[in-house]
């Protein structure tokens, strides 16, 4: 039986902050490597050529993870602000996209309020977790203009819902408390249920269906 998750703004902050460190510990602690190889008296041009694309690499991807985790999480422009979904898309891109996982992205390019595309980001997230093999993610809106809502279609090898998942994001869990690696998604339901939304999760074979509507 799940127990409602009692957590106050302090916890919260302080898991939030702890889930952006732990998504840039590793190209941040790549890009140091990278530094003692080039400063290695001993190391030959082939691996100082390799140590410079992996800070390289690194760095971008640090980079991309810090400007989609500042508007996911963070307080990206004033209070009551609207963001365009073209500069959404163009984060989740460079956060999501690799040589496993496409973005198909289907909304238009309009503007909507900083709580809906936060968390159309986190549900991105919750997404991307449900193919961890990779695959492909297809967003759609759910109505228009102001009243618009997400579905997001996760396809992939044995794609599945994270068994915690449904609970957190509708403010529960088994103990009633929450760490940093479960924040994420209690953290969506928060930013929906601020929106008038509800997120709801779906399996179909090989898909698997986050909506907020």
């Amino acid at each position: 039986m799940s127990t409602a998750i009692a957590l106050d703004a302090l916890d919260l902050a302080a898991l939030l902050c702890s889930r952006v460190c732990h998504d840039l510990i590793s190209p941040t602690g790549a890009i140091v490597n990278g530094l003692e190889v080039l400063e290695e008296k001993e190391s030959d041009q082939e691996t100082k050529n390799f140590a410079l694309e992996l800070i390289k690499k690194s760095a971008r991807t640090a980079s991309s993870r810090l400007q989609f985790c500042r508007l996911a999480f963070g307080a990206a422009g004033s209070a009551g602000a609207q963001i365009d979904l073209s500069d959404a898309e163009t984060m989740a891109r460079a956060f999501i996209e690799d040589d496993r996982t496409k973005l198909v992205w289907n909304l238009p390019r309009v503007l909507l309020p900083k709580n809906k595309v936060k968390l159309l980001l986190n549900m991105l997230i919750i997404s991307s977790q449900t193919i961890p093999r990779g695959g492909t993610l297809i967003v759609n809106p759910l109505g228009e203009n102001g009243n618009m809502g997400f579905r997001i279609a996760a396809s992939g090898l044995n794609a599945r819902i994270p068994q915690a998942v449904p609970a957190l994001v509708a403010g529960s869990s088994e103990t009633g408390a929450i760490d940093a690696h479960a924040v994420q998604p209690f953290y969506a339901g928060l930013l929906a249920r601020a929106c008038g939304l509800k997120i709801e999760l779906a399996g179909e074979a090989d898909t698997i269906i986050i909506s907020a509507g």
